[in-house]
């Protein structure tokens, strides 16, 4: 109110003000402020308008409101019934976020970085472990592998791995990363049945063992007590003979296998047990340091022992005793003269070296087709080189050598899987006992649906059982369809399951030639028990390319071939004692294998 008693508007206290009332020069010199009729205004702001304009408006904020309540009451609904957005719901306190662009990040040394170090927030992404990749969300580090994770993170309590994913995405690339990793932590990685080979390269650039087992190529004595009858000789008294008596058991498993494996069906307890005599006898008979043979056992059983005989039941009788071994006498006969005889009845061409940085078994010169050959090199692989992790553990419990750790690789699980039943129950015992052998493991194949082809029920659930005892899962690409059947196996979310979906796509059509990489070439979601996965990006170095190439065949302009000559050339130079290739990307230090807390060259 003025003082005539007139209502002043708020917004006309300037309107009709004398120019220079407050003074010479002050903060509303020269302001003209213009009648409110004349002063622009918003949209939504209140004017001189019909009532039919203004019917108009009320109509429109009405039906924008209530299509806004009918969107809100769907989402709502959607979400009640699971199916959350991965941003929140839309419900009220359903903690919808906005979509932020992530901010640029920058990596530096702490040496150029020393004055933001230390940094206010971590990332929360693990750092223990190899070196994988970036995480595809915050673009941290992500480090990991199935070891390092049990002793030093205790983050799971089963020292293994599980991969699954589509051909051509990586698998074998990251398990790879994780072996060169481990190799620098004094780790012996042992690939136990190269099939392709995908690491005997790796295997020899670290300095390590590559075994040859082939027709032609190298053989294998399944009698061979290996490096557990040399340590148990060397260990002697009561711990010896416990090491040597293991060593006739693993022996006995052996024969067992390629008996089964050339027969179709296993051996009855009748002859298991004729078996264990003739090789008592044969251990009992031969000069300490000199392997026997298989001809050597198809012998004894030719000439019967009294000790054999006894476990026959002939009672003096030849004819009986013939009755009773002559079944297992054809059978060792055909494994002398059939298909493994070359490989097996023989003597080893190559010990495995208990000292070795590296061990790699290659069998890709075994035909596709030669499935028993197969069978049976695998279960040999996988018996000599686990009787070389015992007898290094025994060494090191009588204080004889250090205690080494060893990280075994199995890839294309699907085709020992289906090559013997034997390989199914050596798999499903070392996922079980893993922790107490002191090793680590990683086992690939493409989809659950990998188990499902199995002959007998009893193998096809010891199969799905890997995935459920196994410390971490990682999955590539895979069909939305494979990832449900997965999800019900270790709890993905919805996020997830559509996440690593995506990834199985194909690539875009080029139009100008180039080569386009899969999407999902790279990406993996690690998942540890009930926790969120953490989806990463692998980026290989030149060195890891160079050592991994599994597409050789498939390059043109003799590429491949001098690419072999230059792995020739190599490997002549770790023969001559020059050491591994430089330019790996893990170093290690003199005392790696003593110090727990030994961590990579950044």
């Amino acid at each position: 109110m003025n003082g005539t008693g007139t209502k002043l508007r708020v917004l006309d206290l300037g309107e009709q003000w004398r120019r220079g009332a407050s003074g010479r020069r002050t903060a509303l010199t020269g302001l003209v402020v213009p009648p409110i009729e004349r002063q622009p205004r918003e949209r939504d702001e209140t004017g001189k308008q019909t009532p039919r304009a203004r019917k108009k408006a009320r109509k429109r904020a009405a039906e924008f409101e209530a299509a806004e309540a009918r969107y809100l009451a769907r989402m709502t609904k959607a979400s009640r019934d699971g199916s959350i957005p991965h941003r929140g719901s839309f419900a009220p306190a359903g903690g919808r976020v906005a979509s932020l662009d992530p901010p640029t990040m920058w990596r530096a040394t702490t040496v150029q970085a020393c004055g933001l170090w230390p940094f206010a927030s971590g990332s929360g992404a693990p750092m223990t472990g190899v070196p994988l990749g970036q995480h595809l969300a915050t673009g941290a580090t992500v480090c990991g592998d199935p070891l390092n994770w049990f002793t030093r993170a205790r983050y799971i309590s089963n020292p293994s791995l599980f991969m699954l994913g589509m051909p051509g995405l990586g698998k074998s690339t990251l398990i790879n990363r994780m072996a060169i990793g481990l190799a620098a932590q004094g780790v012996v990685p042992l690939v136990l049945g190269d099939l392709k080979p995908d690491y005997a390269d790796t295997v020899r650039a670290l300095g390590g063992q590559v075994i040859r087992i082939a027709r032609g190529v190298g053989g294998l004595n399944v009698l061979d007590p290996g490096a557990m009858g040399a340590a148990a000789a060397r260990i002697g008294g009561k711990a010896g003979e416990a090491l040597e008596a293991e060593t006739h058991g693993r022996v006995l498993n052996m024969v067992a296998a390629l008996l089964t494996i050339v027969r179709g069906q296993p051996i009855s307890d009748h002859e298991q047990s004729v078996l264990s005599a003739c090789l008592r006898h044969l251990r009992e008979n031969t000069p300490r340091g000199q392997a026997y043979q298989l001809p050597d056992l198809l012998r004894v059983l030719e000439e019967g022992p009294p000790r054999v005989r006894q476990i026959t039941l002939d009672r003096g009788q030849e004819s009986r005793y013939r009755d009773a071994v002559d079944p297992l006498h054809r059978s060792l006969l055909g494994i002398l003269d059939g298909p493994l005889g070359d490989t097996f009845a023989s003597r080893t061409s190559t010990h495995i070296d208990p000292n070795a940085t590296a061990v790699c078994i290659d069998i890709s010169r075994i035909g596709e087709a030669d499935s028993q050959l197969t069978a049976a090199a695998m279960l040999a692989a996988w018996s000599d080189g686990l009787g070389t992790v015992a007898a290094s553990h025994a060494l090191a419990d009588a204080g004889l050598a250090p205690r080494r750790w060893f990280f075994t690789i199995l890839d294309e699980l699907w085709r020992p899987l289906r090559a013997a039943s034997g390989i199914v129950d050596r798999i499903d015992a070392l996922t079980r006992l893993n922790r107490s052998l002191g090793l680590a493991d990683a086992k690939i194949t493409h989809t659950l649906k990998d188990a499902e082809a199995l002959g007998s029920e009893a193998d096809k659930a010891k199969a799905r059982g890997f995935v459920e005892r196994a410390g971490m899962v990682a999955c590539a690409g895979l069909p939305k369809a494979e990832m449900e059947d997965l999800g019900k196996v270790v709890g993905l979310s919805r996020r997830e399951i559509e996440l690593v979906s995506s990834w199985s796509s194909p690539p875009g059509w080029a139009q100008h030639g180039e080569n386009e990489e899969p999407p999902g070439r790279g990406r993996f979601l690690i998942k540890v028990g009930g926790r969120p996965g953490i989806p990463i990006k692998v980026t290989i170095t030149d060195t890891e390319r160079h050592l991994h190439d599994t597409n050789t065949r498939w390059v043109s302009n003799g590429y491949a071939e001098r690419m072999a000559a230059q792995r020739a050339a190599e490997e002549a130079a770790l023969a001559a004692g020059d050491g591994p290739e430089p330019g790996l990307e893990f170093e290690a230090g003199p005392d790696y294998d003593q110090d727990p807390d030994f961590e990579f060259h950044r």
